[in-house]
């Protein structure tokens, strides 16, 4: 095993005992949550730096502009995962449903696109395949049967479909802090997590499923 993968069990080991506590412990998710959040925004905001290099008017005004409008989306993302938690236990279902679908989602994409390969599904990630975006989706629905008993209020075809819009958006997600990397010459948007890079890099996916999910399970 090398040191590279060794960092990256070692981290992934660390970010699931924090799920869980932040699970389990409301002033762990409180804490932790912001800290996130404030993390997040310094990485994306790094990356939109380094896009937007020219001091001129109307680069500052792009740069102020998506300053702005990732604070306020995080902000938002924040008071739905804490006011979920805090004030509507029935719902903490469905924020749980929305970071597992993501998580499924990123382990079919990599287990799948790497032994099939084939493919490659966009330019903007070179590394993603069309075969591990059907990965992604497949893998996603192994979780419809653990949570059928939980969402009650839904068929097992309207749960199907729910789950892979999640997916779906996971990856666009995913796909969006790539093209914003690539845009900004990085591999990562940090090193702070050993053999992961940043926050961003570990959660782009989660932070556009939650409120698509909440969409979903709410309104529909």
């Amino acid at each position: 095993m090398n040191s590279e993968l060794k960092k990256r069990i070692i981290t992934s080991v660390f970010l699931l005992t924090l799920l869980m506590l932040m699970f389990f412990y409301t002033f762990v998710l409180i804490i932790s949550v912001i800290i996130i959040a404030i993390i997040l925004w310094v990485e994306f905001y790094a990356l939109i730096s380094k896009i937007f290099t020219k001091i001129t008017r109307i680069e500052k005004s792009l740069r102020f502009f998506y300053k702005t409008i990732s604070l306020l989306y995080l902000s938002l993302l924040i008071y739905l995962i804490l006011i979920t938690k805090t004030t509507n236990p029935d719902l903490t279902i469905i924020l749980i449903y929305a970071i597992l679908v993501s998580i499924m989602t990123d382990i079919g994409g990599l287990t799948v696109g790497k032994i099939i390969k084939g493919k490659k599904l966009s330019k903007i990630s070179p590394n993603k395949t069309v075969s591990g975006s059907i990965g992604s989706f497949a893998f996603s629905l192994l979780l419809v049967p653990f949570f059928n008993n939980f969402l009650l209020n839904y068929n097992l075809f309207t749960l199907i479909f729910f789950t892979l819009i999640i997916s779906l958006t996971s990856q666009l997600g995913d796909l969006f802090i790539s093209f914003i990397k690539r845009k900004a010459n990085v591999k990562n948007t940090s090193d702070l997590l050993p053999g992961h890079g940043g926050v961003l890099d570990r959660v782009d996916g989660i932070i556009f499923s939650i409120p698509i999910s909440f969409l979903l399970f709410t309104f529909f």
